[in-house]
């Protein structure tokens, strides 16, 4: 978390998000770096709008459903087929949307 906090607040402050201001915050806040984390988080954060990206709440993952209250009866399971596929498809894209934002938080 502290490479993300360094990149917010060089952006903060007006800075350039660069690989030699990331080491510099990460050092001054008693933090020793590692050269790859730093690359990779320069790496993901180039070409983002970090001010849109704060101001859009990322959905990583689904909410569980809720689990049916006593007497109520379960609910209806999905027909198989197309269902069952769009569902999949729809799932891999979030899985890699949010295999993406892993890699910002290490």
């Amino acid at each position: 978390m502290e490479y993300i906090y360094s990149a917010m607040l060089l952006h903060a402050a007006g800075k350039e998000i660069t690989e030699q201001g990331i080491t510099k915050v990460l050092k001054a806040a008693g933090v020793t770096p590692d050269e790859a984390r730093v690359k990779a988080l320069t790496a993901s954060l180039e070409g983002v709008n970090i001010e849109e990206a704060i101001a859009t709440p990322a959905q990583v993952a689904a909410a569980p459903a809720p689990a049916p209250a006593a007497g109520e009866p379960p609910a209806k399971e999905e027909k198989k087929g197309e269902k069952k596929e769009d569902k999949k498809d729809k799932e891999a894209s979030e899985e890699d949307a949010a295999a993406g934002l892993g890699a910002l938080f290490g």
